[in-house]
């Protein structure tokens, strides 16, 4: 699958980027940017002292990864009883969060979104109907019993 690849390449450019690694796609490369974020990480928590921060996740893709993210740099997510699925609470210092692990998760979030969007969008119109699009804004309640026209 084209896309997906494409996708796979997309995050791993994004994952380079962050953690300053060299060459996207070199393994040695990729292996080096992870031990220099997680170098980071303990320095940030020697200067800065880890905080419990949580975050509320618009859907399970996003939870998903950023609790996938936390694991890579050995951060270990958790939530509370009775917390809803989609919070992710974590012990981090406040910097890790705002200069590494948050734009990381943005931009790679974005990329998985726009991905699974376009997926979405092309089984619907294959398999389901051709059109797609919202359903069009009308600017006042229909009377009972009515429908709207074009």
């Amino acid at each position: 699958m084209a896309v997906e690849a494409q996708l796979r390449e997309k995050l791993r450019k994004i994952e380079t980027l962050f953690a300053e690694a060299g060459t996207a796609g070199e393994r040695v490369a990729a292996e080096a940017a992870l031990r220099r974020v997680q170098a980071r990480l303990a320095e940030l928590q020697r200067v800065d002292p880890p905080i419990e921060m949580q975050f509320s996740m618009p859907d399970q893709w996003s939870r998903r990864l950023l609790v996938a993210l936390c694991r890579r740099y050995g951060l270990k997510p958790y939530r509370y009883r009775r917390q809803r699925l989609t919070t992710v609470v974590l012990r981090v210092p406040r910097g890790f969060v705002d200069e590494v692990l948050w734009p990381e998760f943005g931009e790679l979030n974005q990329a998985l979104v726009n991905y699974l969007d376009e997926v979405t969008l092309r089984v619907i119109r294959e398999e389901v109907h051709a059109d797609a699009s919202e359903a069009p804004e009308l600017p006042q309640a229909l009377p009972a019993g009515s429908t709207p026209t074009e």
